[in-house]
């Protein structure tokens, strides 16, 4: 099972994707021998559709713990133990300031989590991982959490419900509509963003207007633009203090990584 989705988001991993190089490369291998190639000549032809698989590769790898391949665009849903992976020299500073944030503003971590409203396995992180991360760590001020818009084009309201929360932002109600929308995910449409505007008390006519003259959509737009930058090719990806973390990991993931960057 995959913990993430590619940008742009291809169709969802299914078995398939765990037999198909293997199947390729016996393919390749029975129909050289039957043409009566040299073993130079299988070898380059195994070489060859090798290097054409790569590219055909979709999923993620998980970083520090849980399965994955350490190559970082493998199957996250298989039990092979992965690698460390390489922290990200990034500006986390650039990355973070004046974006939806939550905890201590001081916190010794920054979390910044590239994430699509549609998404399934953001919402299974949110609904996982985010709630002790929340209760361990943000409410006790060693980390802040920033939130960035990465909607894939295959979930047609990621970026409406974007700019919803954008739209909550200007009344102070950023994570409370973003709440709102991952505990919902089924329920996404602009009927239902004004509903749940309704709910968390803005106000109505502000938050309507906002919504439908899609104020937000460039700020939305840039923010996927700078993830797609830093190396963001699918959601959820976290950078904790710019060690990249990709897919709905579990909580022991970014306790490790976290409790790592503490010690140090």
């Amino acid at each position: 099972m995959s913990h993430h989705e590619s940008a742009p988001a291809p169709s969802q991993g299914s078995s398939e994707n765990l037999y198909l190089p293997a199947s390729i490369i016996l393919s390749a291998l029975l129909l050289s021998m039957a043409m009566g190639l040299s073993a130079w000549e299988v070898s380059d032809k195994l070489t060859l559709v090798s290097t054409s698989l790569k590219s055909l590769q979709v999923g993620v790898a998980a970083p520090s713990a849980g399965a994955g391949d350490a190559g970082g665009r493998g199957d996250a849903g298989n039990d092979t133990p992965d690698q460390p992976q390489q922290p990200i020299k990034i500006d986390m500073k650039k990355l973070s300031e004046g974006f939806p944030t939550k905890g201590n503003a001081d916190a010794p971590i920054t979390i910044v989590e590239f994430s699509d409203l549609q998404c399934p396995f953001c919402g299974s992180w949110f609904k996982n991982a985010y709630k002790q991360i929340n209760e361990n760590y943000i409410k006790t001020g060693k980390v802040k959490l920033v939130y960035r818009h990465f909607p894939l084009s295959s979930h047609p309201e990621a970026a409406p419900a974007a700019n919803a929360t954008e739209c909550a932002n200007e009344q102070g109600k950023f994570w409370e509509m973003h709440d709102k929308i991952f505990l919902n995910q089924a329920q996404l449409s602009a009927a239902n963003y004004k509903a749940w505007a309704k709910d968390l008390g803005l106000d109505t006519a502000k938050f309507d207007s906002c919504y439908d003259s899609k104020k937000y959509d460039s700020k939305v737009t840039a923010d996927f633009s700078e993830g797609a930058s830093v190396g963001v090719s699918g959601t959820p990806t976290f950078f904790v203090n710019g060690q990249m973390i990709v897919g709905a990991q579990p909580y022991e993931t970014f306790k490790q990584v976290i409790d790592a960057e503490l010690a140090g």
